[in-house]
């Protein structure tokens, strides 16, 4: 089943498209992230593998966007996340 799809075929998590978030640039979240260790944080990069095995940013986390959903278990919702 689509996780956003109940047997009925009503959409139950709408609501999370409709949530603010806060982007930052760069230097914003270099500077946020000088103040915690990388234990107080997720990174999540959301690019296909080929893309992360080339580069990312080092404690970052590969989870390809179109496995988003069905992967958020394995984000920490208490931990501030950023994702690129």
């Amino acid at each position: 089943m689509h996780p956003f799809i109940t047997k009925n075929g009503v959409n139950m998590r709408w609501k999370q498209f409709l949530t603010p978030v806060k982007s930052l640039n760069a230097p914003e979240t270099k500077k946020y992230l000088n103040d915690l260790s990388a234990e107080d944080y997720n990174i999540i990069d959301v690019r296909q593998p080929g893309e992360y095995k080339k580069g990312h940013i080092p404690g970052a986390k590969l989870i390809p966007v179109a496995e988003l959903a069905e992967r958020s278990s394995e984000i920490d919702p208490a931990k501030p996340t950023f994702v690129y």
